[in-house]
């Protein structure tokens, strides 16, 4: 990348790292530094500025006030198109950290509760996080941790039992849902169904074989019904490791815990105090012997760590786990299992609709697939070819979720989401497809790098740079950040950098479409543009299909 370049030639010079920035003006230049982070030095500003500007990167470097500005070189710039058209599908990816593993959990939805429209935020940033860590040559481990544990199997078994009208086998998760909401209503009226609900549980961890079979089949139903929805929205992840997975390996944890000495009794439960005042203790048994989702996390990650020896774990779950989390990366340094820095929390802010939020005890949780089959049924509106329905439909749900933050959170809109207008998915689709159809017009689906063209390795006649139109030139520009926008997408853990990025580029397009003709052109200046729009269809295609969006070729 043209900035890990520069990045480089500075600290040859200064032996240091500096801010490099991207001017949000384009007249600032490409780049831009401050010269504040060089101290009173100005002879080592002046060696800088020297050196920058005889290394052929750039056209034009220039201090304006406190600030060094950095113009990209039309060269580099074509150089850069070359490589885009001859990498396709891998351009902007790289392989310098291929020796890093990344475990992340997303998704995780609850066994015996409909795959809420909550989780969407879960499933959709988490595996475009693991696309981009994918790219960018680290081994990926996706992990569905799944909620198969807890005392609220104890209530499913308790209603079960006592209000069930079929047998468990042809329970569907929307009837186990309705049995969850209507112990959780009969309980408010009788207090003591809770603790039969407790016992129940009790004796689920213990292995009492009557629990155990109406436990693994509220699992085995539930991941039937999970499964579809992972079908339509083409997710597909490494392994599915629910909180039972740790069931023996918890003992280890309270047993590692006693023998670090960082837990100790209170009022008959077992806890972990933290150093930190502020944090509150974090409970690995109740009183009644039971476990909690603090001791499941902490056995989870032990697993973790002896399977996998990940550099990196990423949990991306919604906000409301903060505390939780910072509990448990303390906990797991505390028995030195892993460092805490090594751990991250991404919390997604919450989906609401406009009839407020998503409850499951209060029956009020939207399905996921419900939202899923009305968007493609809208999407008809494009194209009634059922299979680009489902494309578009789905490219809207995903990308509207993606385009922003994930700690910020949203009432949903499907007609935002399916808007031609606007940073949408069927607009960034759109763009696709409007590039393959003046590809085909000029009857060439891959655009030839003719020799006669190019000018020490660019594709450009001679003389060629100084015809370039404004327009032209603010794609290229454009263009080139590509790999330094992945970078940034997955450092950063933030898809929306990338998603802004895509809308920017597909702006540009429609600019540079509406004001120079392409088919029309004279022939050296129609192949330049061709290729120029070659080159965008790809890292359009190439950054949608990191965030988990499908293309079409025609909408």
């Amino acid at each position: 990348m043209i900035r890990n370049q520069v990045l480089k030639i500075i600290k040859e010079i200064d032996g240091s790292n500096i801010s490099l920035l991207t001017p949000k003006i384009s007249e600032h230049g490409d780049f831009a530094f401050h010269i504040s982070q060089f101290g009173e030095d100005s002879q080592k500003v002046m060696d800088i500025i020297d050196r920058l500007s005889k290394n052929g990167l750039f056209e034009k470097v220039e201090q304006k006030d406190s600030f060094i500005n950095l113009y990209v070189s039309k060269k580099i710039l074509l150089d850069e198109l070359a490589l885009i058209i001859e990498q396709k599908q891998t351009y902007g990816s790289n392989k310098l950290d291929e020796e890093k593993t990344l475990v992340i959990d997303y998704s995780a939805p609850n066994i015996a509760k409909r795959f809420g429209f909550g989780h969407l935020r879960s499933t959709v940033i988490g595996q475009a996080l693991y696309n981009l860590y994918s790219f960018l040559g680290w081994k990926v481990i996706g992990d569905n941790h799944l909620g198969d544990w807890g005392t609220q199997f104890g209530k499913m078994i308790v209603a079960i039992r006592q209000w069930a009208d079929k047998p468990i086998e042809e329970l569907s998760v929307d009837e186990m849902e309705a049995l969850y909401v209507k112990f959780h209503d009969e309980a408010e009226k009788n207090p003591e169904l809770d603790d039969q609900a407790r016992l129940a549980f009790k004796k689920l961890e213990e292995g009492n074989p009557d629990e155990r079979e109406i436990w693994q089949q509220l699992v085995k139903n539930s991941m039937l019904e999970f499964q579809k929805i992972y079908d339509l929205l083409g997710v597909n992840i490494d392994f599915a490791f629910g909180e039972s997975s740790y069931e023996k390996a918890m003992e280890n944890i309270i047993a590692l815990s006693k023998e670090k000495k960082i837990s100790k009794e209170s009022e008959g439960a077992l806890i972990v105090p933290f150093a930190d005042k502020k944090t509150p203790p974090a409970m690995l048994l109740k009183k009644d012997g039971a476990t909690t989702y603090f001791t499941r996390d902490l056995a989870t990650i032990q697993f973790r760590v002896e399977k996998w020896q990940p550099d990196l774990i990423l949990y991306e779950v919604g906000a409301e786990q903060t505390l939780h989390f910072k509990q448990v990366f303390w906990a797991s340094e505390m028995l030195g299992l892993i460092n805490r820095e090594n751990l991250f929390h991404i919390p997604h802010g919450l989906i609401r609709l406009k009839e407020g939020k998503m409850s499951t005890r209060k029956g009020r949780n939207i399905k996921l697939d419900d939202i899923l089959n009305e968007i493609v049924e809208k999407a008809t509106v494009f194209n009634d070819d059922p299979h680009i329905a489902k494309v578009v439909g789905i490219s809207a749900l995903k990308y509207n979720d993606l385009k922003r933050s994930p700690t910020t959170g949203y009432i949903f809109d499907p007609n935002e989401a399916l808007s031609l207008e606007g940073n949408s998915g069927p607009y960034l689709l759109y763009t696709y497809a409007r590039i393959q159809s003046v590809i085909v017009k000029a009857s060439s689906s891959v655009i030839p790098l003719k020799k006669g063209i190019q000018e020490n390795g660019s594709l450009v006649e001679p003389g060629m740079t100084k015809k370039l139109q404004p327009e032209e030139i603010s794609l290229l520009r454009a263009l080139f950040r590509f790999p330094e926008l992945v970078e940034d997408a997955a450092s950063n853990f933030a898809p929306h950098l990338l998603c802004t990025y895509l809308f920017d580029i597909a702006q540009k397009y429609s600019i540079f479409y509406e004001t120079c003709p392409i088919l029309k052109a004279e022939e050296n200046i129609k192949q330049f543009r061709l290729i120029l729009s070659t080159a965008v269809g790809q890292v359009l295609k190439n950054g949608l299909n990191l965030l988990g969006i499908e293309v079409v070729d025609h909408i």
